[in-house]
């Protein structure tokens, strides 16, 4: 019988590779995966619909689907990462602890971008720094040029404008014309002189986050393109069912003891230590698992400004994902 061809887009990761080579199959299907970075994917399936399935922005597909767009998603997060790493600053800005940031000038690449979602709210939760209380200014990070996806209706509360044209982030922060960066990527001007981490040691940071939590940030999701989804209502569950398998292996991968799997010398060690601190299944896909982190998240956006509801997370997601069969 005829498989279904369906092409997806996602990054190289260790929980997808599974999929990318082979071993693991979607019933019904004939994948082609193409692998390309987040930013690329995001704004080809934005402005093109060129994937049938694609990686996408937590928070992009979140604005989409308030606004009745072409995506469908499925409970898998391809990324997730803490967030305290990515906030970067100005030696010379006077920023010893968050506290203070208060007052002080922000880029970001983007105001909508999942990973600046998460460390506003986390920056106003655990430390005490109001989202209003920070400008914003966008732009491209190492690159001038980078606009918001969308048009957004922010509350007259936060203090938003553009850089100038031919501006960077990156060179802005390094000549203290910002204090601050939040950005899922390094700017390319950290580790000279002017720029260092907010949080000397983010990693402590993010453990101490975890432990008070129990969140560890989602920041993408796998979507369907409506069009697909809606003429093959299957495919949903089929692919969260293959990309569990492919999640699987990589966390067999993992623990092997023979001969290591990547190249660093301690990985297997890091693995048992991440299961200890985080359970069996850290990286969980579905949303009964993932309920707390999404309903943050959606809290987050909602105090942000970002939309206008609350929904809740099963309402986010394709509902046959959400069902299981019993026997």
């Amino acid at each position: 019988m005829a498989r279904l061809p369906i092409s997806l887009a996602c990054g190289p990761y260790d929980r997808t590779r599974a999929l990318a080579d082979g071993r693991v199959e979607i019933d019904g299907v004939e994948l082609r995966y193409v692998h390309l970075e987040p930013e690329e994917i995001f704004f080809r399936m934005l402005n093109h619909g060129e994937f049938d399935a694609a990686e996408m922005s937590l928070s992009t597909y979140l604005l989409t689907h308030l606004a009745d767009g072409p995506f469908v998603a499925i409970p898998v997060f391809p990324s997730r990462m803490f967030r305290h790493t990515s906030v970067y600053v100005n030696r010379a800005a006077g920023l010893d602890k968050p506290q203070d940031l208060v007052g002080k000038t922000v880029g970001v690449a983007e105001y909508q971008l999942t990973a600046n979602v998460w460390i506003r709210g986390i920056l106003e939760d655990s430390y005490g720094v109001p989202v209003a209380s920070v400008k914003y200014r966008t732009g491209g990070l190492n690159t001038s040029g980078r606009h918001e996806k969308f048009s957004l209706r922010l509350p007259p509360e936060i203090d938003i404008a553009p850089v100038a044209e031919g501006q960077t982030l990156s060179g802005l922060l390094a000549s203290g014309e910002l204090d601050a960066v939040y950005s899922p990527r390094a700017p390319e001007s950290f580790g000279g002189p002017s720029v260092r981490r907010l949080f000397d040691d983010s990693r402590a940071e993010e453990e101490r986050y975890y432990h008070e939590t129990g969140i560890f940030p989602i920041m993408h999701v796998l979507v369907l393109h409506r069009r697909v989804y809606e003429s093959n209502r299957w495919l949903a569950q089929e692919m969260l069912k293959a990309f569990t398998a492919a999640k699987e292996i990589a966390y067999a991968e993992l623990r092997r003891t023979v001969a290591l799997s990547i190249s660093l010398p301690w990985a297997r060690e890091e693995f048992d230590a991440a299961v200890d601190r985080m359970g069996p299944d850290f990286w969980a896909y579905g949303i009964g698992a993932n309920r707390t982190v999404l309903a943050r998240f959606i809290r987050y956006a909602r105090a942000q400004g970002l939309i206008d509801r609350t929904p809740e997370p099963e309402d986010l997601f394709a509902p046959e994902t959400g069902e299981q069969f019993i026997i």
